[in-house]
């Protein structure tokens, strides 16, 4: 589970506002956060299949919202995914 002060550095890192956690670019850093930790625990509890199921949803919900924020700015979105280190 990710921690309140690493979220709270996400959240400094992605916004200007630190209360404006639903800004669509904090939401996908802390998404980042979690999928990065439940690929860890996969890596070493491989039947864990509800922790899977629960990593291809975050998966989705990150994939729409970058598919969100690059409709609006896709400056923001090539910035976004370059901080983050994710694919296109």
């Amino acid at each position: 589970m990710i921690t309140t002060e690493k979220k709270a550095a996400i959240v400094a890192d992605h916004v200007k506002d630190k209360k404006n956690t639903g800004d669509p670019a904090v939401q996908v850093g802390i998404l980042s956060a979690r999928i990065a930790e439940i690929t860890e625990h996969l890596k070493v509890n491989k039947k864990d299949f509800m922790a899977r199921r629960g990593l291809l949803q975050m998966v989705g919900k990150r994939k729409r919202l970058l598919k969100y924020i690059a409709e609006k700015d896709s400056q923001k979105y090539l910035d976004l995914i370059k901080k983050l280190g994710i694919r296109r």
